[in-house]
């Protein structure tokens, strides 16, 4: 996941920063500074936060040289 998509994911969620942090057990902090690359975020922090943004319906969309994020299609 980059800084991008992350910042993306929470756009689609409407979610801020300090529900993120909560979701994925990070500080709100912590995801501020990964999606503005302020700092080197752990790897085990940008896990949880991806799996806290998988969890709640977002799916993140490999691509050549990106890669792109979307809510996952509910069953009708």
């Amino acid at each position: 996941m980059t800084p991008e998509q992350c910042r993306e994911a929470r756009r689609l969620l409407g979610w801020t920063y300090q529900r993120a942090g909560v979701r994925s057990d990070v500080s709100s902090l912590t995801v501020r500074h990964f999606e503005r690359g302020v700092r080197r975020t752990r790897q085990t922090n940008v896990a949880a936060i991806r799996a806290a943004l998988e969890a709640a319906g977002v799916e993140f969309i490999p691509e050549n040289g990106g890669g792109g994020v979307r809510l996952r299609e509910r069953a009708a």
